[in-house]
């Protein structure tokens, strides 16, 4: 059966439905890495430029929306920067497990399907519930890498179900000449 579309999953209502333990067959989590790129100099606090993707609105978000912006937004300043130029880190992690009541379509689906009766739902998938300006992504970089940053996160802005805006929380006086 596909998956239902993005857009039923992207409002918060309801309380959090996170606990695993009573529920089975929850599906693994899609984020394969949380921290990319130059762990130990972000660490120590190295790099002069911190930019951060923040969401605009409350929202859920899939961890296949995660993934993906993860991957573009990777992919984007390692061009650029190379492995050693950058830290990229992912700031939420989707605990939210989502349900959905499959109905069977097609001939003979008023006999098989039970329509609304106990429709708890079956697992299918993992959500990220964001808050407005919670912090969703960030990188940690050199000013000569800035631009690229900033691109990275745009391009990972895209992915996401609601508006996000990039700040700039660390080393603003060093991107005089850039900005």
């Amino acid at each position: 059966m596909a998956r239902k579309p993005a857009v039923m999953y992207r409002r918060i209502k309801g309380q959090s439905f996170t606990r695993r333990k009573y529920t089975g067959g929850v599906p693994n989590n899609r984020i394969l890495r949380y921290h990319m790129g130059n762990r130990k100099k972000a660490e120590a606090n190295e790099f002069l430029v911190t930019i951060e993707l923040k969401a605009d609105n409350p929202c859920q978000v899939r961890d296949s929306a995660l993934e993906a912006a993860r991957q573009v937004a990777n992919a984007t300043i390692r061009d650029s920067s190379g492995t050693e130029g950058y830290a990229l880190r992912m700031h939420t992690y989707p605990h939210q497990i989502l349900r959905e009541n499959k109905q069977a379509t097609g001939a003979g689906a008023d006999r098989v399907s039970q329509g609304m009766r106990l429709s708890f739902g079956k697992n299918v998938g993992t959500a990220a519930r964001v808050q407005r300006n919670q912090t969703i992504m960030s990188i940690k970089t050199d000013p000569a890498n800035y631009l690229a940053a900033k691109n990275a996160l745009r391009k990972a802005n895209c992915k996401f179900p609601t508006p996000c805006t990039t700040t700039v929380t660390k080393g603003s006086e060093h991107l005089k000449g850039l900005v």
